[in-house]
């Protein structure tokens, strides 16, 4: 999976920087690249695709997907549980996503790093320390 990322990435830099234009933008001085050129340019399918993959793989035998197999085998009604399911998901990406940019424009990409990490780090040892309890 990490290779594909890279591959992605590596997709994106050749389009965002065509005919060798990304070594005469790093040898600019800070002051001449403008803000666009400086920002990592990303083509829509590139980031649709490491998105959806990422998703895709990461939901694959989630608790989400049992709980839907396990409400479609006992209603009878697949279309509707799969209505049912891709609109909660949709909703909850639609919060992470919103989320997200909010969060982009308020920190840097390093705080916000860091941020979700303590996150993440506290989640995990309040789910340890409930296992415990």
């Amino acid at each position: 999976m990490l290779r594909l990322y890279k591959t992605l990435m590596e997709t994106s830099d050749r389009k965002a920087y065509p005919k060798g234009n990304r070594q005469s933008v790093l040898s600019q001085s800070p002051n001449k690249i403008s803000k666009s050129n400086s920002q990592k340019q990303w083509s829509f399918w590139a980031v649709f695709s490491s998105t959806f993959i990422t998703i895709f793989l990461a939901e694959m035998g989630d608790k989400t997907q049992l709980v839907t197999l396990l409400m479609s085998a006992e209603s009878q009604a697949p279309w509707i549980v799969f209505i049912g399911a891709a609109l909660a998901l949709i909703s909850t990406s639609l919060v992470g996503v919103l989320l997200g940019y909010w969060l982009s424009k308020k920190l840097s990409p390093k705080n916000l790093d860091l941020s979700v990490a303590i996150l993440l780090l506290l989640i995990t040892a309040w789910l340890v320390c409930d296992l415990i309890a």
